[in-house]
């Protein structure tokens, strides 16, 4: 479980700007220390570069890597436009955060500047023998590290943005965030009950309308320790919340500058992330699914992929051991609420079984995906039985053919 601190760490080296502000400065440092090395070196190197041979090849490298750039971020945005109309909003935050994509915009956005700084320095003959020849030694590397960088940049632009590529970077986070729950559910408290909350438990509110994307679990066990009160804690991350709604009652007496620390452990954002909400991810493949599913797509091969990925994600939960009464935990203090199964078969499975339910593939295969998780773990009984009769009602309403229907109240009824 990661610190406040390390969240938004975590959270600011996986913008855009940051990578290629490094690699920016990573290559004006190397066009600054040739000059450095020529001093360090006692005699004259023996190879003799003249200064037109290497600001031949750094002009050159200043306007091609000029309109590379330029044309790498047009070919990133339309990725990004593509993904936002043929797969889902949501998911366009994961291509952003794509290493690959940042280190081509660093790399040639680098390559810029290092020719650029090269060529000033030739032109105020700020580089000596030596330094012409360091100078021309480091462009070597940057033009193999160019070539290296654009042959990686058309692999990834064969897939980069499409709908498989995309929903691949989908499930991968939100099986991160499931695992995450299994190695330490409940974020290392009790499992909450409505009933655990004590009568005299104070609540306390949050000062936004937003959404919680990161609790701060370790500090807040910290202020519990130290005041001796118990926190039950209510909203976890992906819950919606406002100021009349609580995100934790306390059971003590704390000030007001305890409860404002307490406030600082809860990080709040406009928009849900898939770092410890899972739900977040799986309720993303479903808007994938439904979109596939609109008249305006018909892709019911995406939706029917989407089932296979979740029954793939969902898999790993009969490892999920919820804490029980008595059990030693890592902050005894704290409590907070489980993640529910039933609530993640309904943000995957509901809306596929309801944009899919006149359609017999998508129905038979929902199905089959729904049994497959029912014969692997008794822990999928229930909401699988749910879930098939909601989809079963659903296709009798909506699914045109009478043989159809048939079919699919035929594998229905094999459970």
């Amino acid at each position: 479980m990661i610190s406040k601190w390390q969240w938004l760490w975590a959270q600011f080296t996986r913008t855009l700007w940051v990578r290629t502000t490094i690699y920016a400065l990573m290559a004006v440092v190397a066009a600054l220390l040739a000059m450095l090395a020529e001093r360090l070196l006692p005699e004259p190197l023996p190879i003799n570069i003249g200064a037109d041979a290497v600001d031949r090849i750094l002009n050159i490298l200043a306007s091609s890597m000029l309109a590379v750039t330029t044309f790498s971020l047009s070919v990133m945005v339309s990725a990004y436009s593509a993904a936002t109309s043929q797969v889902t909003p949501r998911a366009t935050r994961l291509l952003m955060q794509d290493i690959t994509t940042q280190n081509v915009l660093g790399t040639f956005l680098g390559s810029f500047l290092f020719s650029l700084v090269g060529l000033i320095a030739l032109s105020t003959d700020a580089y000596g023998e030596n330094g012409r020849v360091i100078l021309f030694g480091v462009t070597l590397l940057v033009i193999a590290l160019i070539v290296v960088t654009m042959l990686r940049w058309i692999e990834h632009l064969s897939s980069f943005g499409r709908v498989g590529d995309t929903t691949e970077r989908v499930e991968a986070v939100t099986a991160l965030a499931l695992q995450g729950h299994i190695d330490n559910p409940c974020f290392g408290a009790h499992a909450l009950d409505d009933d655990d909350i004590p009568p005299g438990a104070k609540p306390l509110y949050s000062k936004q309308i937003m959404y919680v994307q990161h609790v701060d679990m370790a500090a807040l066990a910290e202020c519990a320790d130290a005041h001796q009160v118990n926190l039950y804690i209510v909203a976890s991350p992906g819950c919606f919340v406002h100021p009349r709604d609580a995100l934790l009652w306390i059971a003590g007496s704390l000030d007001e500058a305890d409860e404002h620390h307490l406030l600082a452990c809860f990080m709040l954002d406009e928009m849900r992330s898939f770092t410890q909400d899972p739900r977040f991810g799986l309720s993303v493949l479903s808007e994938i699914a439904s979109r596939a599913l609109s008249p305006a797509v018909n892709d019911p091969g995406t939706a029917i992929d989407i089932l296979g990925r979740g029954v793939r994600l969902l898999s790993v939960w009969p490892g999920y051991r919820v804490p029980a009464a008595g059990d030693e935990v890592l902050y005894p203090r704290l409590w907070l609420r489980p993640v529910q199964l039933g609530d993640m078969f309904d943000d995957l499975f509901g809306p596929i079984a309801r944009d899919g339910a006149a359609r017999i593939d998508v129905q038979l295969r929902l199905h089959k995906a729904l049994q497959a998780l029912e014969l692997s773990d008794p822990v999928f009984a229930e909401p699988v039985a749910r879930l098939l009769a909601e989809a079963l009602q659903l296709a009798e309403q909506l699914m045109p053919l009478s043989v159809d229907r048939e079919r699919v109240r035929a594998l229905s009824l094999q459970r």
